[in-house]
């Protein structure tokens, strides 16, 4: 069994952000590994954000990359075209894809990391045959659609199950988590094995989010490290 390195990434969500000044929120998040671009559609989940033009625009300023998070449907349709922007990762759920391995393998050949994300109800078993198509499999805390939610616990033991099968494959896969993250609960999941963090308020809700970046970052690394 391959060691896990301790590569702990934070990842600010800028479904946080103010979205009338969006080039200055970016720009306040400079620190950060990359930034989450929630894009919804309000069928795949009970919200609507963002498009393929502004997610272009944003590309177009950003001083960090982008991590895009499609929650929508007909994802073997859309996503490869979010991959042509250039972003540096785009992610599709698991349940909104129809040929998962193909569309991870186009969203590869397109110049994008190949991200998957799953429902806290979606067990992560079916996929594991798959994990070397993957640069990336998202592990959601809460229920997919909107910022602000919980945490919930009951997603760490599939955490720790998805870590033991990259560890034990030779795969070269993240484990990233997104949802209720914060300080109160970034070393319980960094514990459980997730090395990328998506936070949304605990990041832009924070009077410096520099400092509350580096903050969750040291508690993330120490927790791994544990």
């Amino acid at each position: 069994m391959k060691e896990s390195p301790v590569t702990c990434c934070i990842h600010p969500s800028i479904l946080s952000a103010d979205f009338v000044n969006l080039e200055a929120e970016l720009a306040r998040i400079s620190t950060a590994d990359a930034v989450h671009v929630d894009v919804m559609d309000n069928h795949f989940v009970p919200n609507l954000t963002l498009g393929l033009p502004i997610v272009e625009r944003i590309q177009a300023v950003s001083p960090i990359p982008l991590d895009a998070h499609l929650m929508i449907a007909d994802a073997d349709r859309w996503a490869p075209l979010y991959a042509d922007l250039g972003l540096a990762s785009v992610t599709f759920h698991a349940e909104a894809a129809t040929a998962p391995i193909k569309l991870a393998r186009e969203l590869r050949a397109r110049g994008s990391r190949a991200g998957m994300a799953l429902r806290p109800a979606t067990a992560v078993e079916p996929y594991l045959d798959m994990l070397g198509e993957l640069d990336l499999l998202l592990i959601m805390t809460v229920e997919p659609g909107f910022g602000g939610q919980s945490f919930l616990d009951v997603t760490l033991p599939k955490i720790r199950r998805a870590r033991a099968a990259v560890d034990g494959s030779d795969a070269k896969v993240a484990i990233q988590v997104d949802g209720g993250i914060s300080a109160a609960t970034i070393e319980r999941a960094a514990e459980a094995g997730a090395e990328v963090f998506v936070a949304g308020s605990a990041v832009y809700g924070a009077q410096d989010p520099a400092d509350a970046i580096r903050r969750l970052r040291g508690l993330a690394v120490s927790a791994s490290k544990a």
